[in-house]
């Protein structure tokens, strides 16, 4: 008889790297697990959303999964329903995706409303302990969430250090994001598009906010220009913080002939045009654990070129999937540019970045469950 695995975290209709993690979790633990999905029916009151929408609006979701949407983050009475819920299908293991300390109360609620019988049952998996953007609340608010776990996974070693003493004596395993290849790469070909010799288009993706460094990049452009006069940058991806700034900086830097800036959410089904005309994805964070960003990327076969901030650079390797750089400083990326047009003469960045694929720890992630479960219930 399989053994049964509860998940609690966010999947379709929400949309976002958190609800694409949990997806390909279902998916590479249904095979060997009976496993079921307790997704929220409400993820953030709309007040606290910065973006125009919670929602996945995609004309196609990638490989949706059959859920239980019964969380709410802010009613209680939910966090007792779930549990209840959870305690009829008996699993194994309970996994928490923890991401946000705002969440701390709902998962807290859920845990203690599980009850004894499950108090050596409980894994979460951190993808950040705490946020980017974390202030004195969102320490109380992860110290309450993560107090019932028995276990963690963490998704790179910045994460399981960042555990520090929240972990006190709980294990903490490990693993890394999947390699996003899911956005259309039945024909990964139509994908490897580059440029001629003397031209580059980078590509920054992603939603925008202030740690993800869009600045220092757009700073980095007339040092860049100087040298690649050709350049282009495609700016790609909602923004959080008040899209003005950095128009007003496109401007102020004389950048309008050389980027181009999407401001909108980007359905799954445009996703691969935009990464077919990148040579470079270029990740310029001020602070990171890991990117979904970085491992899209990969799943399009595209180098990298991110900062030498939390986990990023753990899933790079130097001068052959992608090239490393110090942060905050438009110097420094725009040698990182320079040093990518030198070394793709040479390096075969595409066929490392497969092998690179191969060695993702995700993909053993089932055999990891099953390791987790007969310690915990050891």
């Amino acid at each position: 008889m399989k053994k049964k695995i509860a998940l609690i975290g966010p999947c379709f209709p929400y949309r976002g790297g958190n609800a694409l993690f949990m997806t390909h979790v279902f998916h590479a633990l249904e095979e060997r697990f009976e496993v079921k999905m307790f997704n929220y029916s409400l993820l953030y009151p709309s007040l606290l959303f910065p973006g125009t929408s919670q929602y996945d609006l995609s004309k196609k979701a990638i490989n949706p999964v059959p859920s239980v949407r019964v969380v709410n983050s802010i009613n209680p009475f939910s966090w007792i329903r779930t549990a209840r819920y959870i305690k009829v299908f008996n699993p194994d293991l309970v996994v928490f995706d923890w991401w946000n300390p705002f969440f701390g109360p709902s998962h807290y609620g859920i845990c203690l409303a599980l009850g004894s019988g499950f108090s050596k049952k409980i894994l979460f998996i951190t993808e950040n302990v705490i946020s980017h953007e974390g202030r004195f609340i969102d320490r109380f608010l992860t110290k309450i969430g993560l107090k019932r776990a028995s276990a963690f996974l963490s998704l790179s070693s910045v994460v399981a250090k960042d555990l520090g003493s929240l972990k006190k004596k709980r294990k903490v395993y490990q693993s890394e994001l999947p390699v996003y290849d899911c956005y259309g790469m039945n024909h990964p070909d139509e994908f490897v598009v580059q440029s001629p010799r003397e031209h580059l288009t980078m590509l920054f993706f992603g939603y925008i906010r202030r740690y993800k460094g869009l600045d220092v990049l757009l700073k980095s452009m007339p040092l860049i220009l100087e040298r690649a006069p050709d350049s282009k940058l495609l700016i790609v991806g909602e923004s959080y913080d008040d899209p003005n700034q950095y128009a007003s900086l496109i401007a102020d830097l004389g950048l309008s002939d050389s980027v181009t800036m999407v401001d909108r959410f980007i359905p799954n089904e445009e996703v691969g045009d935009y990464y077919a005309k990148a040579d470079l994805v270029i990740l310029p964070y001020r602070e990171a654990t890991q990117s979904g960003i970085l491992n899209i990327a990969y799943g399009f076969e595209k180098p990298v070129l991110v900062t030498n901030v939390g986990g990023l650079a753990e899933f790079v390797d130097e001068e052959k999937t992608g090239l490393i750089v110090e942060p905050e400083s438009p110097h420094a990326l725009a040698e990182g540019v320079f040093r990518f047009l030198k070394l793709r003469e040479t390096v075969d960045f595409r066929n490392n970045i497969k092998a690179r694929i191969q060695t993702n720890q995700f993909n053993r992630i089932a055999e990891l469950f099953e390791t987790i479960i007969g310690e915990t219930t050891a």
